[in-house]
């Protein structure tokens, strides 16, 4: 930690200025590579989970049984508990218990999914998969690697996602096909965008959690938005994509 007090720098003898700053860039590079690492291999493991978990509850049968009983809202209002939980427990929670809510959050969310598996055939569920795997890699990318800062573009998009909450609610009371095909549309543009600014976000504050223990509830909490990301992607591009049954 710096040492605010003493303006001049220390270094030992025969130490180049040069040479320890970059040093301490190599090491600041490696540790920000490792935590992204980390954040990415927690979502990708939370999706591949959920789809298990969503394959399976819908082959064994069970999701359409219970998919037509009240038990249904249950499981679809499960995730976003889960969420909120995560959320406003942050600060209080260690980091373990919010790696077993993100794990248990990840089942939670396959046994929602799992209505897709009755709703759409499995090859367009694959190739719709896999197209939103290679978007968000790029999105991803875009978001890692450019110098603008998307801080505005990220503002802008948050209020996207709650006029779209608010046309998902309009479209269930008064069900219109040309909403629907909007609404989805927009989810995707919407959801992309989340893609990019939410990586930025998580790579920035990684140089204020660096050696801290709050920088393993970041990489948990990193990996739960980068999940939620992909996820509503996905189902908005299925809803493009997906051949019904």
């Amino acid at each position: 930690m710096a040492n605010w007090n003493d303006p001049q720098p220390r270094m030992g003898f025969g130490a180049a200025p040069g040479l320890s700053e970059s040093a301490g860039r190599v090491a600041y590079d490696v540790g920000l590579r490792r935590y992204m690492l980390s954040i990415y291999n927690y979502m990708a493991s939370g999706v591949l989970l959920s789809g298990i978990v969503a394959l399976l509850f819908a082959s064994s049968g069970l999701a359409q049984q219970i998919m037509v009983t009240p038990l249904r809202w249950l499981i679809a209002l499960a995730p976003l508990g889960f969420v909120m939980a995560m959320s406003f427990g942050l600060n209080r929670m260690q980091t373990s218990t919010l790696k077993t809510l993100f794990w248990a959050f990840s089942v939670a969310m396959g046994l929602s999914l799992s209505s897709i598996f009755l709703v759409y055939t499995g090859p367009s569920i694959a190739s719709t998969f896999f197209a939103t795997s290679a978007a968000f890699a790029g999105l991803s990318l875009v978001g890692y690697t450019t110098k603008k800062d998307l801080s505005g573009f990220g503002t802008f998009l948050i209020m996207g996602v709650w006029g779209l909450l608010a046309a998902m609610v309009i479209n269930m009371i008064w069900p219109s096909q040309g909403l629907g095909l909007a609404i989805s549309l927009l989810g995707v543009l919407i959801f992309a965008g989340l893609t990019a600014y939410d990586t930025q976000r998580l790579k920035m504050m990684y140089q204020h959690v660096a050696g801290t223990d709050f920088a393993g509830k970041m990489i948990v909490m990193g990996a739960l938005s980068l999940y939620l990301d992909f996820i509503n992607m996905f189902t908005f591009l299925l809803q493009f994509m997906g051949d019904r049954r």
